[in-house]
């Protein structure tokens, strides 16, 4: 399908007065912010007129050429209390255009309020309902104990190591003082909303296995096809053992460890046996594995495998959890606050991984919240969209959640 060959916006959606927020929200996701070349400088641009809209301060800190981080302050009555940072990122990544059935960055919003846009469940929802909440308390006259920051990132989607991880080393980080942070969940076709306290560890496994070579027609012993297979049953085995215990169990996917082969390489040509495969894996380790014994095990099904099979291993630091304890300042203020908002919290690891894990590896507690509920799940897929009445509601929870965190009381020697 080409652009031109899309749908364009219903007239009947386009008729009807439409809420300011959705407006801007709608502006946002129009902003081509995808990989490999997101637009950071019209992002820049744009969150410096939030800044005006809010009449708050922002601070951009280029954490690398061309890649900015900007924060925006809300001044608390008592600035020496650890703040609260509401995070979100603001690259997407890539579409296939042509399997779209509305231009991806034109925000079309059908007849029934679904916004069609890459970002709309992803996360500039977010970004926007922290906005529009705070722009609703400003205007309300509030304020509130401790300081609220707003961080837009870059890079989140390409492992946040030009984003966050490079943000959180920097002094304008610390000097934030934070306390407490929120960052992005995902949508939930039903009718809880959810909430993540910690993240799987990202392993990605690449595994090298050399053999004989030699010509197509024969049998030829000791081949890196046949090192491979026996590295592929093993892995693919222990995947069909974990999809058993989420299926058998009941339990959450973050709740167990997944396993994908997602690239093969090897071959020169079609009658020549290959001389070396090379295989990648996607795992995702719950939190409840040891990840030392785990490596053990690959380790072990590599070796087990044949002579010379070699394997490299690339991960995200030990999985840190932030507690949940009805006890937890933290946690009984930003739950007591959704239970007000009428909200039904169902409380998971997270599936994959997103910037809070550069946050909670120093120690700061951060929970993971999108208030999408009633929506299904539709993060990097074709078609993604978010209806208005829910983008809407959620403004609504933030405007409770973020008056809640602002105004936990001090700790001992805080203050």
């Amino acid at each position: 399908m080409s652009i031109s060959e899309m749908k364009r916006v219903p007239e009947e959606a386009e008729k009807k007065e439409e809420d300011p927020a959705v407006s801007r929200f709608r502006d946002y996701l129009r902003i081509r912010s995808e990989h490999p070349n997101p637009d950071y400088r019209s992002i820049k641009k744009f969150l410096n007129g939030v800044a005006k809209f809010l009449d708050l301060p922002i601070m951009e800190v280029e954490v690398k050429p061309g890649r900015w981080v900007s924060v925006l302050t809300w001044k608390g009555q008592n600035p020496e209390l650890k703040s609260i940072l509401l995070n979100s990122h603001t690259d997407v990544v890539p579409v296939i255009q042509e399997q779209w059935h509305y231009d991806p960055f034109e925000a079309v919003k059908d007849s029934e309020g679904n916004i069609y846009a890459r970002g709309a469940q992803d996360m500039k929802c977010v970004g926007m309902q922290y906005v529009e909440a705070i722009r609703r308390l400003k205007d309300d006259g509030k304020t509130f104990p401790r300081t609220v920051y707003m961080s837009f990132v870059p890079d989140e989607e390409i492992g946040g190591i030009l984003g966050m991880a490079e943000f959180v080393q920097r002094d304008e980080f610390k000097a934030l003082n934070l306390g407490f942070a929120l960052d992005e969940g995902l949508a939930n076709p039903e009718e809880e909303m959810k909430a993540y306290y910690g993240e799987r560890i990202v392993c990605w496994l690449k595994v090298k296995c050399p053999g004989n070579t030699g010509h197509g027609s024969r049998f030829v012993e000791n081949t890196a096809a046949g090192k491979l297979q026996k590295v592929i049953n093993s892995l693919l085995g222990f995947r069909e053992s974990e999809k058993a215990k989420l299926e058998k169990n009941g339990m959450n996917l973050g709740d167990v460890t997944t396993v994908n082969l997602t690239m093969l390489q090897g071959g020169i040509q079609v009658n020549v046996v290959p001389s070396e495969f090379t295989a990648n894996f996607d795992i995702r380790v719950t939190p409840s594995t040891d990840i030392q014994e785990f490596e053990e095990q690959i380790k072990m099904w590599c070796k087990d495998a044949g002579d010379d099979v070699t394997y490299e291993i690339e991960k995200t630091p030990k999985a840190q959890l932030t507690s949940t304890s009805p006890s937890d300042p933290w946690w009984k203020a930003f739950s007591s606050a959704c239970v007000e908002k009428g909200v039904k919290l169902q409380v998971e690891i997270f599936m994959g991984a997103t910037d809070s894990r550069y946050l909670r590896k120093l120690g700061y507690p951060a929970i993971g919240f999108s208030p999408m509920n009633h929506t299904p799940v539709l993060l990097h897929e074709n078609d993604e969209f978010l209806n208005e009445r829910v983008f809407l509601r959620g403004i609504d929870i933030y405007a409770a959640i973020i008056p809640a965190l602002a105004s936990v009381p001090p700790f001992p020697g805080e203050g």
